[in-house]
Parts: structure tokens; sequence; C-alpha cells
């Protein structure tokens, strides 16, 4: 039984969030859109409590995702993009993960929360990621 399989609703693309970038995605980002860092920042970036965000749209979704698309940076999208649902958080968590299973229709709701913890170990897709899982 998986534990999450993405449905591409893009409820986790939704809402003034903590889509943080660093340099380096910064940089990817701006290389897969052929623009420089420059025109990335003043277009699709703010910059709020010293780190460098990925702003929301007029309809409060990321700027980056698209209904009945997707998302278009897909191929390069943000580490902390790539994670979900297998944040710290969740892992750790129980009652995070819960909160997690009713927000996120991808996540299995007959799965167990160890099968859960689990899967969280192959499962990210950024080989650099270190999680602490329990």
């Amino acid at each position: 039984m998986k534990a999450f399989e993405c449905r591409m609703c893009g409820e986790c693309c939704y809402g003034e969030g903590g889509i943080y970038l660093s340099r380096k995605e910064q940089e990817r980002l701006a290389r897969f859109l052929s623009i420089s860092k420059e025109d990335l920042f003043s277009g699709s970036l703010e910059e709020r409590n010293g780190r460098i965000y990925i702003r929301v749209g007029a309809d409060n979704f990321c700027i980056f995702y698209r209904k009945g698309v997707g998302c278009t940076i897909h191929p390069v999208k943000p580490e902390r993009c790539a994670l979900w649902p297998y944040y710290p958080a969740n892992i750790a968590d129980e009652d995070t993960w819960a909160l997690a299973k009713l927000a996120c229709r991808g996540l299995n709701r007959d799965c167990s929360f160890d099968d859960f913890v689990r899967e969280s170990r192959s499962a990210t897709s950024y080989p650099s990621q270190t999680l602490k899982i329990k």
C-alpha cells in the first residue's frame, strides 16, 4: 500500500507560504526560465525574514502553479516542494501527519503512520535532503 501518490490537485501550492529558495535553487530556476536572477527576483520572488520566498498570485496560489496544468517549474521545483508530504514535522509527529492527511488528497487515508514513516525513507527525490526520521 502506497502512503502517498500525488493527485496534482494543487492544494499544496495554495496559500501564502513558506517555499523559500536556496541560492542554488534560485540559480537553477532562473536558468530553467531562461531569465536573469535579477529578473526572477523582481517578478517571482520576495525577501521576508532574511530568506527568499516564491510569491503567490492574486488567486493565492504559487505563481508557478496553473490550474489545469499544474506546476510550471516541476522539473526544477524547490526542494521543499519535492519533499512534500515527507516534511520532518509530518514524520516526527503522528498528530501532525493526521492533519496533513486531512489537507492532502494524495495521502492514503488507510495507510498507517508507521507505513508512512517507512515510505518516507526512500521517497524524497533530492538525495541531498537529510530527514530526521524516528
